[in-house]
């Protein structure tokens, strides 16, 4: 039954669009009544009474229809084939979701592809310079972005890699001593320059505030918080494995050893509304599709603890075209990992902590329970049973899907509190950030202040993921940290350049008991909380998943990642391979309670590795652990899989020649996405 022959003579066509009184019968109907379909059409009306012949034309109208009747009827939202450009991001409360026992499903027509985009198609573009191919247009005046499309693909900001020797570091910025990077002085829009430094697990950006001949002083509080902790711009882990980069300027579109991997880079000048553009030198720009994005957040799905989004479905759905402006901000992003960052100003701080804060410090330890977390472009919080089927989510400026995030990275401004959420049969591919990011950081994500919050039962299954990550390298494909019961199962996840899969958070830091580690050797517990019962980290399954090609460029994690105590946590039944000298499977710090078993792991590194905390393995910072029965062609491992830390390895197979036996073999054919 269409919207318009049952729905649409009960509305009065005003602001609240009110039922006719005829239809208080309907509101006592059982669940089994017929179901109510609004259609909705990029070449509709508003005005229309939004049947298949005469659709609404915006999705906020299609809204509005939909608590006309979620009362007393399953609601089915019917997108057909098309873009629908938000001007603004679609924002879904209680009031949106199924009210009672009823659900409400927003999905594809039969055979149409229709997308949700924050983007808007830039045209008009003049030549500015032939020799470097560069182009400009007119874009809205104040529009800011970090990306930007043409044909889909990811263009990247002019970008020169830089090496340490380079420059000197200072407590506000950096000398330049290399007279070949004298040029950077006459850079005629310094405050959009910004330094990138990629380390062992970090990727952090620093935006400068004034160049001053070889002087350079960078923004605070950007400069304090990527210079002090662990990893920094100034310290990283292994200086020779970290890479600098100078990143946004138009001066470094034709500088010679200039850092590029695709045929587009791209500059914008909010302030002038102005749009940069280079291309290959046999393109032709008027061929060409150039997608500027004008959102942060596209879709936010989010009530509160007393009315949570219910009984919600996304269904055969795109979403697309949105850019996380954050980094741009004073605060840049100082990664922590992950897509965790430091924003907030520290109380204290050692004024040298640029040279003396590389490797943590008291102070540093402080500001730990105050991360960030990136927000994702699609955003879930405060819900239950909403369920993600068959979508695409591509060309996104940041992490494509959040759930149950910290309150600070939602547009709501609600956090965590989701349960019975289901990602299923998505694809998830050209993300500048992750696919999927579940779970917070904060003290609120692992000893919640009220039982609510607590994120539950998360299932993330059957969806393919490739090709994330592309500019917060640092981010996992998939994250989930403190969830009870999180289900990783049967995805295919390949080209991402840090881990696959991540579970947990915090390095036992919050774990009943504490790290003795950081209390012994940071005086962590000094500032933070000593907690004396579990987080909500438990019950994870990581199952069937078929993951190739990641680690591209970080060392450090494994393809597979667990931190901190995970009571009830099974690894089973999955294959990696295709990530060079990798770590296969990774237990970090404080990882505890862990079953790793019947896996297939290739690689040239180490297919298992442990942070027993060197020395430290005795104290059970890393213990009763156990992988059993897997298979894997190399015979090197990490960590103390001894008696003495509680951590075993039994029934183990190892399979050189890659001549799998028939059970290695069952799990490779069956691992990745089910027909």
């Amino acid at each position: 039954m269409s919207y318009a022959s049952r729905a649409a003579p009960l509305l009065v066509l005003a602001a609240c669009l009110a039922f006719h009184p005829a239809a208080s019968l309907a509101r006592t109907k059982a669940k089994t009544a017929t179901a109510v379909q609004i259609h909705v059409s990029p070449i509709g009306n508003d005005n229309g009474d939004g049947s298949a012949k005469a659709p609404f034309k915006t999705l906020p109208r299609a809204q509005a229809a939909v608590r006309a009747v979620n009362t007393s009827r399953d609601v089915t939202v019917s997108l057909a084939d098309g873009v629908y450009s938000l001007t603004a991001p679609l924002v879904f409360t209680a009031a949106d979701g199924g009210q009672g026992t009823h659900t409400v499903s927003w999905q594809a027509t039969p055979k149409a592809k229709p997308m949700l985009s924050g983007g808007m198609n830039v045209t008009g573009f003049t030549l500015v310079d032939a020799k470097t191919f560069v182009y400009v247009a007119d874009v809205p005046k104040g529009l800011e972005s970090r990306q930007l499309w043409i044909d889909g693909v990811l263009a990247e900001r002019p970008k020169i890699e830089i090496k340490a020797h380079d420059i000197d570091f200072t407590a506000t910025g950096f000398v330049i001593k290399n007279p070949d990077l004298a040029y950077i002085a006459d850079i005629k829009h310094p405050s959009r320059l910004e330094m990138e430094m990629t380390g062992f697990f970090t990727d952090r950006y620093a935006p400068v505030k004034s160049i001053d001949g070889k002087t350079v002083t960078m923004q605070q509080p950007s400069w304090d918080n990527n210079t002090w902790g662990y990893d920094t711009l100034s310290s990283p882990i292994f200086p020779d494995d970290s890479r600098l980069f100078l990143v946004n300027a138009p001066e470094l579109f034709g500088v010679t050893n200039q850092w590029h991997s695709n045929p587009y880079q791209w500059f914008i000048d909010p302030e002038a509304g102005k749009l940069y553009v280079r291309i290959a030198e046999d393109a032709d720009i008027k061929a060409l599709t150039v997608t500027l994005p004008r959102l942060e957040t596209l879709v936010s799905i989010s009530g509160t603890l007393d009315a949570p989004v219910r009984n919600l479905t996304f269904k055969g759905l795109r979403f697309s075209y949105s850019s996380w402006t954050g980094p741009s901000a004073p605060t840049g992003y100082a990664s922590q990992q992950s897509a965790a960052y430091l924003k907030d100003v520290a109380t204290k701080r050692p004024a040298d902590a640029y040279k003396t804060c590389g490797w943590g410090c008291p102070e540093f330890e402080a500001m730990r329970q105050r991360w960030h977390q990136m927000p994702a472009a699609v955003q879930v919080a405060a819900a239950r049973h909403i369920r993600f089927e068959n979508n695409q989510f591509s060309q996104l400026g940041q992490i494509g899907l959040g759930i149950g995030n910290d309150d600070t990275a939602n547009l709501s401004g609600a956090g965590l509190a989701a349960q019975d959420i289901t990602v299923t049969g998505n694809r998830f591919t050209g993300l500048s950030g992750g696919a999927v990011m579940a779970g917070g950081v904060r003290a609120d994500a692992h000893h919640p202040s009220d039982p609510r919050l607590i994120n539950a039962r998360i299932v993330i299954d059957n969806n393919v993921i490739s090709n994330v990550s592309q500019d917060y390298k640092e981010g996992a494909a998939i994250l989930t940290t403190y969830i009870d019961g999180a289900q990783i199962t049967h995805n295919d996840i390949s080209e991402a350049p840090y881990d696959a899969i991540d579970i947990g958070w915090g390095w036992g830091y919050n774990d009943a008991g504490g790290n003795p580690n950081y209390r012994d050797n940071q005086k962590g517990y000094e500032t933070n909380t000593a907690y004396d019962t579990p987080t909500t980290l438990r019950n994870t399954l990581v199952a069937g998943n078929r993951v190739h090609g990641v680690k591209s460029w970080y060392k450090d994690g494994g393809a597979i990642y667990n931190l901190s105590a995970n009571p009830g946590a099974v690894i089973r039944d999955n294959h990696v391979f295709g990530i060079g000298e990798a770590i296969g499977i990774y237990l970090d710090e404080g990882s505890k309670f862990i079953t790793v078993t019947n896996n297939v792991i290739e690689t040239r590194g180490r297919w298992l590795n442990a942070n027993t905390v060197g020395r430290q393995y005795t104290r059970g910072i890393t213990t009763q652990n156990t992988a059993t029965g897997n298979f894997h062609d190399s015979n090197r491992i990490g960590g103390r899989w001894i008696a003495d830390s509680g951590n075993l390895i039994t029934d183990d197979h190892l399979v050189p020649d890659k001549d799998w036996p028939d059970a290695a073999q069952t799990v490779i054919d069956q691992a990745g996405v089910r027909k």
